[in-house]
């Protein structure tokens, strides 16, 4: 398969390395060349754009079977969500309109769940964010899933929990610069999911994905904040975080929700088995990586 990935960083990167060493011809699409050697090296080609600049995407022939969204936001707020996500959403959906594609996979966020009061929530829950940010992800999606139903696009959403990984964590990243805190009693859940496993649900859903249909891409275990400090304290030999009032620690949009994400659909539809099945496998390879656990 000819396969672009737009957005070819910290997902985009080892997922087109992946499927480059399973035979298939993929270009990353980037605004600069600043990464072009990485891709080179991991067997990607890299070509020029910017899904917020139309012209530029025009200028590029739109010859892919497969294309795969992973891009990021420059920043946090609301206006760059919108002209990322939004607005790109909607140039790559004109763009690659009608030209034979097989498979269009996009990345969003399990933040599009608003839910607070610790529910079970899965792809047929109520995705009605309180944030401006979450609000804007679900606008995205729903003109996917309206392309797909009205225009035969075929789009496939994956709602992403919280990635951590290589160099990326940001729990174990706060016990590590001693700036964790639990919030409250520690009760509120938070959904992650392995960096190696995003790449691997994102070839499920290119395989074996369904068109206008929405996947959750998280672990196995929602678990509660506490729960997490304890163990990463435990894991480092380090006392827990102290606890603080609810609401006061960490960034907004990490506190503004408390639920469980259910990957049910991710495991018995796409048929993926996660290298990862909760943060205590993960983080642990983490650790070992860092020689800051034992092997």
């Amino acid at each position: 398969m000819r396969v672009l990935i737009v957005g070819c960083g910290y997902v985009g990167l080892p997922l087109g390395a992946e499927l480059a060493r399973g035979g298939h011809e993929v270009f990353g699409l980037r605004r600069s060349a600043e990464a072009a050697g990485a891709l080179a090296q991991a067997g990607i080609q890299w070509v020029r754009g910017d899904v917020t600049d139309r012209a530029q995407l025009a200028a590029i022939a739109p010859r892919f079977d497969w294309v795969v969204n992973t891009v990021s936001a420059s920043g946090g707020g609301a206006e760059d969500y919108q002209r990322t996500y939004f607005e790109g959403t909607r140039n790559l959906i004109e763009w690659l309109a009608d030209t034979g594609l097989k498979k269009f996979v996009y990345t969003s966020s399990t933040g599009v769940y608003g839910q607070d009061d610790g529910s079970l929530v899965d792809e047929h829950s109520p995705a009605e964010p309180e944030a401006a940010t979450g609000r804007v992800l679900a606008e995205a999606e729903r003109l996917l899933l309206t392309a797909a139903r009205e225009r035969n696009f075929p789009a496939v959403v994956l709602r992403v929990a919280g990635i951590y990984g290589p160099g990326r964590g940001f729990y174990l990243r706060q016990m590590l610069s001693g700036q964790a805190r639990i919030e409250g009693d520690g009760g509120r859940f938070v959904n992650m999911i392995h960096r190696d496993d995003v790449v691997g649900a994102i070839v499920a859903a290119l395989e074996r994905g369904k068109p206008g249909h929405v996947y959750n891409v998280c672990d196995d275990e929602p678990a509660p904040l506490a729960e997490v400090y304890d163990w990463l304290a435990r894991e480092l030999s380090l006392p827990p975080p102290p606890r603080v009032a609810g609401g006061t620690a960490g960034p907004g949009r990490r506190a503004a929700t408390n639920k469980r994400v259910s990957n049910r659909r991710l495991r018995e539809e796409l048929g993926y088995q996660l290298k990862y099945p909760t943060y205590r496998e993960g983080y642990r390879a983490e650790l070992r990586a860092r020689g800051a656990a034992p092997g």
